[in-house]
């Protein structure tokens, strides 16, 4: 069934067969503890020869090693094995309804829906129904272009946020009777997970009208006057991820000699979790930067340069620690000058930006370190969630690190009709524990 007004398709969904181990079958996004390879080894180490997601995902940490290639090719090989064996086995066309406790929330609900990536358009100042919400790094999509273009399924990670106050889309389908389909704790002590299937034709139709409300005009532009083209579904996480999709998804019309058939293509659609943004659940934290082969000294003369020839003041009050540091930017952020805390090789400082030009500190920052990094071709940059993480490696030598303040879940929406896409890794949807696990997937080939 689809709603081709509002870019919705109820879809077959890919669950693992009764009796494997979920607790290690379903396994962190592939984009988190991209600085921590420990992680993703003890988790190997756990999973051992069990079915699971790990070994149909391509972890981040591993993109620059040499056997990327082989990685991939085994991603592949085991996505057709799990598929012929009976690991994987798909359902009929249907939703499903997810419950997820984190360490830091006791709920948090998703609907797991899948999208239509002619909906979707990631270049800067589109206006499209499914918009990006950050800007869109090109050079991360290749790696991922790489592990999805022979990929027979998808196995999503991508949460895509809906702007619902009255709670009208999601919440009520927990009143529904629905048969459970998962139940278990998540590794790492990252929370627990229920699912419960959507089979009910009326109920996906009461999913649809409820979006079709969302999304009508005259609503709107009630609620943003000015603004004619509707944003019905905001990117949260796994914004490259959805590019990736739709970039394949573009190569394949291009090469079809039948534009009519292609159009019923399944990859034309991306399984996405929905999310409301108006969930309890639902917190936003910021995303830090920390830079390693830096040189602190050239790096805090090049900071000091490059804002003030662009007319603007930087300077770093030293702090004692990272507690302190933070507890200061805290404190100046109802102030005009933007705040970021930093520690270099180990040495605790207030950047304070004074006649900023960007509306959000991590604007200011990321303007910077966009120039820094292309005169400085040693210094490698990551993005990363937790404080902790920030203090660990900034600590180190010849390292660096940004603490960067979080932005409100509840003007989010405004923001993005009002002002367009938010600078790059802006915000994350909680923390490294509470990203979404790989569980359903969804076929994407023809012939798969």
């Amino acid at each position: 069934m689809n709603f081709s007004d509002i870019g919705l398709q109820v879809p077959r969904i890919l669950l693992p067969a009764a009796g494997i181990d979920m607790q290690k079958w379903a396994v962190i996004a592939c984009d988190q503890y991209t600085s921590d390879p420990q992680y993703w080894e003890d988790l190997a180490a756990f999973i051992g020869s069990a079915p699971s997601t790990l070994k149909m995902t391509l972890p981040e940490v591993y993109l620059e090693d040499e056997d990327v290639e082989e990685r991939i090719r085994q991603i592949n090989s085991t996505m057709h094995t799990y598929m012929k064996d009976g690991t994987l086995v798909e359902h009929d066309p249907g939703f499903v309804l997810v419950q997820r406790r984190t360490s830091m929330v006791p709920q948090r609900q998703g609907l797991m829906v899948a999208l239509d990536l002619e909906c979707y358009d990631y270049s800067k100042g589109s206006h499209s129904l499914i918009r990006a919400t950050e800007g869109t790094i090109m050079d991360r999509l290749p790696p991922r272009i790489k592990v999805r273009r022979n990929a027979p399924l998808e196995l999503p990670h991508i949460m895509v946020l809906i702007d619902d106050p009255r709670k009208t889309v999601i919440e009520p389908l927990f009143e529904s009777k629905l048969k459970k389909i998962y139940d278990f704790g998540l590794y790492a002590e990252s929370g627990h997970l229920n699912g419960y299937l959507v089979e009910d034709p009326q109920l996906h139709q009461q999913v649809g009208q409820a979006l079709q409300a969302l999304a009508d005009p005259h609503e709107y532009q009630r609620k943003y006057p000015g603004h004619e083209d509707v944003m019905l579904y905001a990117m949260g996480d796994g914004n490259h991820s959805f590019a990736t999709a739709k970039a394949l998804w573009e190569e394949l019309k291009q090469q079809t000699s039948d534009p009519e058939s292609i159009m019923q293509h399944p990859a034309r659609y991306a399984l996405v979790e929905l999310v409301n943004i108006h969930d309890p659940g639902l917190e936003f934290e910021a995303i830090h930067r920390v830079l390693f082969n830096v040189d602190v000294e050239q790096l805090q003369q090049d900071m000091e340069q490059f804002f003030r020839v662009a007319g603007m003041e930087c300077t770093l009050e030293p702090h004692a620690d990272a507690d302190t540091c933070l507890t200061a930017m805290a404190a100046a952020e109802e102030g005009n000058d933007h705040c970021i805390g930093c520690v270099l090789s180990g040495e605790y400082f207030l950047l304070r930006i004074a006649r900023p030009q960007k509306t959000l500190a991590v604007g200011s920052l990321q303007d910077f370190l966009d120039d820094y990094l292309e005169e400085q071709e040693d210094v490698r940059i990551d993005y990363i969630h937790g404080a902790e993480s920030v203090t660990r490696i900034g600590s180190r030598p010849v390292c660096a690190g940004f603490y960067l303040p979080a932005i409100s879940k509840h003007d989010f929406f405004r923001t993005i009709v009002q002002d367009g896409a938010l600078p790059r890794k802006t915000f994350s949807m909680g923390e490294a524990d509470e990203k979404r696990f790989y569980l359903e997937g969804r076929r994407i080939r023809m012939d798969s």
